[in-house]
């Protein structure tokens, strides 16, 4: 294999979905995708997994070959050392080259504590790059899952591929009325990420994946897909059914996503490095365990035609990475934020007091410690 290629970071996709949201059902499909015959699947049972068809050989007892050509291994310790212990094996030849990694978390987990791993341990870094989040949502059960588990809302919120599955399900007007319901609940949830629906066919390897700041195959810069930035502010809108008919949706102020806000910020001004250090660690600080998450290519002052691009989960925050050039004409900052309980204005004035060439930096940090304290 080209030394190049070899040394290139493999993409992470996380594969959520709470409990019989049908991930299980849709990673088995994944992988007979021929798309998928390089990849190592870590899961967190064997048992959740129907591969025991697949099964060519034992390659020790935690990592499976399968029929497909995929790795498959459980998470029976940490994380951070399974990553480790793949890339090892790889590098050494023990186990075939794998090109991508998918990650399906319980039914019941946070996804956060998934992304933190792999956007801050310092070996991962420099072998691992985080790609994307899909979370697979059953329309028929969705939406009281939703009002009864926050987990099964972040898993939503932070996603970049949404995968409804069970649509067949819901028949007739009843069922028509439900499926406009939950398709409106998670836009208004994650207005950013794409929604496929399973039974469609059009949740394929495909589609799902390559969602991450590049594409390892072209080494372009694909950041508008990676933001998609505009989506997070057009208003909602009114679905209509199959007889022309606008549904209305009301939302029952108890349920768990009327705490998540998704937004952009975006500004014209350059901000200085330092500043920008300043304005992430102030976010960290004062709203880390709410920013479900945050994405953002940013104007820098000392070198405006190389942006800067943030990426980060609660109080967690990748490395910034410096691009070469601006991905499309606009040079203008934008950063999504996908957040629990923080307003729009607290961010949008922060940032603002890092940008304002008369009041920025540390008279930033004294003036409007209340407002980041959630003071209006």
């Amino acid at each position: 294999m080209n030394k190049e290629i070899a040394s290139q970071p493999i993409p992470v996709s996380i594969l959520t979905g709470f409990l019989g949201s049908g991930k299980t059902t849709l990673l088995n499909k994944l992988l007979k995708d021929p798309s998928m015959s390089n990849a190592a699947v870590i899961i967190n049972e064997f048992g959740d997994v129907g591969i025991d068809h697949l099964l060519v050989e034992t390659a020790d007892d935690n990592v499976f070959e399968m029929a497909s050509g995929c790795l498959c291994c459980t998470v029976r310790g940490d994380l951070v050392d399974t990553l480790i212990n793949l890339i090892e094996r790889r590098d050494n030849k023990d186990i075939k080259q794998f090109d991508r990694v998918v990650i399906e978390t319980t039914g019941l987990a946070d996804p956060a504590p998934v992304l933190h791993t792999i956007m801050n341990h310092p070996f991962l870094l420099q072998r691992y790059r985080l790609e994307g989040v899909v979370s697979v949502v059953d329309a028929v059960n969705g939406d009281d899952t939703l009002n009864q588990h926050h987990e099964a809302v972040k898993q939503v919120a932070v996603a970049d591929r949404l995968v409804l599955t069970k649509a067949d399900l819901l028949t007739g007007k009843q069922g028509e009325d439900k499926l406009f319901a939950i398709i409106a609940r998670l836009k208004k949830l994650n207005k950013g990420a794409r929604m496929l629906e399973a039974t469609t066919g059009e949740a394929t390897a495909q589609n799902l994946f390559n969602t991450g700041l590049y594409d390892p195959t072209t080494k372009s810069n694909n950041v508008k897909k990676w933001l998609a930035a505009d989506a997070y502010d057009k208003p909602d809108h009114n679905h209509k059914n199959k007889h022309g008919h606008k549904e209305h949706h009301h939302h029952d102020v108890n349920r768990h996503d009327d705490h998540i806000q998704s937004f952009t910020i975006t500004s014209k001004k350059a901000i200085t490095k330092w500043n920008l250090d300043l304005f992430l660690e102030l976010l960290r600080s004062y709203h880390g365990p709410n920013l479900l998450r945050v994405k953002g290519i940013i104007k820098l002052e000392e070198d405006p035609e190389r942006p800067m691009v943030i990426h980060g989960v609660q109080h967690i925050f990748h490395p910034p990475a410096q691009l070469e050039a601006w991905p499309d004409e606009d040079k203008t900052t934008r950063i999504v934020f996908i957040t629990k309980d923080i307003k729009r204005k607290q961010l949008s004035e922060l940032f603002k007091a890092f940008t304002d060439p008369i009041r920025g930096g540390a008279d930033a940090f004294r003036d409007d410690t209340l407002s980041l304290r959630g003071s209006d």
